[in-house]
């Protein structure tokens, strides 16, 4: 399957103009931000602060913008022009998947910034981010082809944020309810677990554990968004 840097340049720059006029993603830029803001006013010590500000910008903005950029083409009537293009598949995923990924990772370095975070390995902190910022844009990717309206969108994210968020939070209960223990295994979860890996005394398997739950599910995810968007195009 081929791909075609100019098809992909030229649906990112095709979606940064609809995004410039979309104010409730402009909204979702900002809360990040203002969550780091707060958390670090609260104290950069504070139980789980930094795991919850990944994984929420990661479903508040990644897989929002994401499912709402895929949405709003579908409520425009443009999402089958645009698969009955030359563009392949792939052109029009990286493309709309790019604008999504820069604007993740510019407001997680700034809301890291603020917060005062400093991880124990930059290598496996930079790969984990990556590969959640892929991860969630697959689900938004998913959420969006299914989703017929920006409001559909808006709703079909709420399960990807109770499950994929609650996850670490849940995986607390397993001493008491053994079945939470599957939460541990969700990328959300092995996220947490790097984030909180201490400065000094750490193994190299240490990172590494994490980070393959996290590649694992990136893989599977991309994967399914891919299938997903080509059964769509069938269907057109």
């Amino acid at each position: 399957m081929n791909i075609s840097l100019k098809r992909i340049q030229a649906i990112f720059v095709k979606d940064y103009k609809e995004f410039s006029r979309n104010y409730a993603l402009s909204i979702m830029l900002t809360l990040p931000i203002l969550f780091a803001i707060i958390f670090r006013s609260a104290g950069p010590n504070l139980p789980g602060a930094i795991g919850f500000l990944h994984n929420l910008t990661f479903v508040l903005l990644t897989c929002f913008a994401q499912a709402c950029l895929f949405a709003e083409e579908k409520e425009r009537n443009t999402l089958r022009s645009l698969m009955m293009t030359p563009a392949t598949p792939l052109d029009v995923l990286i493309g709309k998947s790019t604008l999504v990924f820069v604007m993740s990772a510019v407001v997680l370095i700034i809301s890291l910034v603020i917060f005062g975070y400093n991880p124990p390995s930059m290598w496996a902190f930079v790969f984990a981010n990556i590969l959640s910022i892929i991860l969630y844009t697959a689900l938004g990717t998913i959420c969006g082809l299914y989703s017929k309206t920006l409001i559909d969108a808006s709703f079909s994210i709420i399960p990807v944020s109770i499950l994929f968020t609650g996850a670490p939070w849940g995986a607390l209960l397993e001493d008491n309810y053994p079945f939470f223990k599957v939460l541990n295994y969700m990328p959300s979860s092995q996220l947490v677990h790097l984030l909180n890996i201490p400065q000094k005394g750490f193994t190299t398997g240490d990172l590494i554990t994490p980070l393959l739950f996290i590649f694992a599910w990136t893989v599977v995810g991309t994967i399914v968004s891919i299938v997903l968007y080509q059964w769509r195009l069938k269907d057109a």
